[in-house]
C-alpha cells in the first residue's frame, strides 16, 4: 500500500471539490470554439479557491495565475472536445457525468473526462493546493485552459505564448498521462489528395472520365507506404492513415468531377513535414494520376470573435530525458506521490507541437487518466487520479524550482 505524503493528504480534501468540478466540465459541452461557458466556470472556480489574477485572453483560453517570482511555468490543459459520434455506441449519455463504482474511489465517465477535463480539473485544484502550502516566492505558475486544440493542437497556446504571457521556463501539459511522465510525441500533417476527370451523364459514363478510379491504386500506395516509415526508439514508427474519401459530382446520376482522399500523416522524429509531403507526391499513383496533393489549413473564429489559422503542419518533439523538467517531474512523482513514475510518450498529439516543437519552450506531460480512453466512448477518469494529480501539482513548482536554482550560474 502507497505510504501517505503531506501532498496526499492535503490533496484528499479537494476530493468532493476536484470531483464536482470535473463533473460540471463534463456537463458542459465545449466543442472547439463553443468553449465560452467553461471558460466562464473555471473563471468563477478559480476566483472562488484565491488565485492572485484571472483572466481570459483575446482567443478566449483562460489563464489564472499564482505568485509573481522570475522563475516561469505554465500548466496548460486543453477545454475543447471532439463531438460524441454514434450515441448509440455510449452506455451513459456523454454530457451527463456518471461515477462507475463508489462514489468517492469510482471511475468518471463522459465525453472529455480523460481529454482534457480531467487534467484541467486537477490542475486548478493542484495550483489552489500550492499557494495553500505556501507558493515559491521565487515562481509565477501559470494555470492554462486553452481553447480549440482539438481542431488545431497547439494553435491557442502559441499565441499565449507568443502575445499574452512572458516566455515561461517550462510547460506542463495536463493530458493524459496515468499519472506518468511524458516528454514528447511525433507531430503530424493533414494532407489533402485531388484527382481530376471530367463530369457526364452517368447514362453514358465512356462520354467522361470519372476520377474516382484512379484512386484504387493510389489507396494501395497510401496502405503500402505506412509499412515503410521511419522508426524511433521512443517515439516509435510514422504512420500515414487514410481518413476520408470524398467525390464532387452534380447528382447521383452523373460522373464525378473530382475524388479526394484526406490522410493522416504522424511525423516521428527524424522525419520532416516538407519531406513527408515530397514522398507522397512522388508516389507512383499520385503522379499517373496527376493528382494534386496538399497540406490543409485551419481558419476559425474563436467565441471572442478573434480569428487564427494556420497549415495543418505540426512538429514533432522530444524533450532529453535528462533535462530538469524531466527529472522534476520524477522527483514530484516520489516526493508527492511515494512512487516512482514511468517516462513515456504520448501516441496522439498535443500543444507541445506548439510549445516546444514550434517555440522551443522546453515542454512534459503529466495528468490523470490513460490516454487509450481518449476520444472513445469509453472517456473516463478515475477521481483517485484526479487526487493525486492535485498533489503532484501542488508539489512541482517548488520541486522545479530547486533544480533550476541549482542549475543557474552563480
Amino acid at each position: 500500500m502507497r505510504a501517505a505524503t503531506p501532498f496526499l493528504d492535503r490533496a484528499e480534501v479537494h476530493r468532493p471539490g476536484v470531483a464536482e468540478l470535473l463533473g460540471d466540465l463534463i456537463h458542459t459541452p465545449s466543442l472547439s470554439s463553443e468553449e465560452e461557458a467553461v471558460v466562464n466556470l473555471l473563471v468563477e472556480r478559480m476566483t472562488t479557491l484565491g488565485y492572485d489574477e484571472v483572466r481570459v485572453d483575446g482567443f478566449g483560453s483562460v489563464i489564472g495565475r499564482i505568485g509573481s517570482g522570475p522563475i516561469k511555468i505554465v500548466y496548460d490543459s486543453h477545454i475543447d472536445t471532439v463531438g460524441v459520434g454514434s450515441r448509440s455506441e455510449w452506455r451513459t449519455e456523454p454530457f451527463e457525468p456518471v461515477i462507475d463504482g463508489d462514489r468517492q474511489h469510482g471511475v468518471m465517465l463522459g465525453r472529455g473526462a480523460s481529454d482534457d477535463k480531467g487534467g484541467m480539473a486537477a490542475m486548478v485544484y493542484g495550483a489552489a493546493l500550492y499557494k495553500q502550502m505556501g507558493a515559491d516566492e521565487n515562481v509565477t505558475l501559470y494555470v492554462v485552459g486553452s481553447v480549440q486544440e482539438e481542431d488545431c493542437d497547439g494553435l491557442a497556446l502559441e499565441n499565449l505564448l507568443l502575445h499574452t504571457l512572458p516566455r515561461p521556463d517550462l510547460v506542463v501539459l495536463g493530458e493524459a498521462t496515468n499519472l506518468d511522465v511524458f516528454r514528447g510525441n511525433r507531430g503530424r500533417i493533414e494532407v489533402l489528395i485531388r484527382t481530376r476527370g471530367s463530369s457526364c451523364h452517368a447514362a453514358a459514363p465512356e462520354r467522361g472520365v470519372n476520377p474516382v478510379y484512379s484512386l484504387s491504386p493510389l489507396i494501395a500506395d497510401i496502405e503500402d507506404l505506412n509499412r515503410h516509415l521511419g522508426h524511433d526508439d521512443f517515439l516509435g514508427a510514422g504512420t500515414v492513415a487514410l481518413t476520408k474519401i470524398e467525390c464532387e459530382t452534380p447528382s447521383l446520376n452523373a460522373v464525378p468531377s473530382t475524388a479526394s482522399i484526406y490522410l493522416d500523416r504522424r511525423l516521428t522524429a527524424g522525419e520532416d513535414p516538407a519531406g513527408a509531403l515530397d514522398a507522397i507526391r512522388d508516389l507512383p499513383s499520385v503522379r499517373a494520376a496527376g493528382a494534386e496533393v496538399s497540406l490543409l489549413t485551419y481558419q476559425r473564429t474563436s467565441f471572442t470573435g478573434m480569428r487564427l489559422g494556420q497549415e495543418k503542419s505540426f512538429a514533432t518533439w522530444v524533450l532529453p530525458e535528462d533535462h530538469m523538467g524531466v527529472q522534476a517531474g520524477l522527483a514530484t512523482g516520489l516526493t508527492a506521490l511515494d512512487r516512482k513514475q514511468e517516462i513515456g510518450h504520448w501516441v496522439f498529439s498535443t500543444n507541445g507541437v506548439a510549445s516546444m516543437g514550434k517555440l522551443g519552450i522546453p515542454t512534459i506531460g503529466f495528468g490523470p487518466a490513460n490516454e487509450i480512453h481518449a476520444h472513445t466512448v469509453a472517456d473516463q477518469c478515475p477521481i483517485d487520479d484526479l487526487v493525486q494529480a492535485i498533489a503532484w501539482y501542488a508539489a512541482f513548482p517548488a520541486e522545479y524550482a530547486r533544480g533550476h536554482s541549482s542549475a543557474s550560474p552563480r
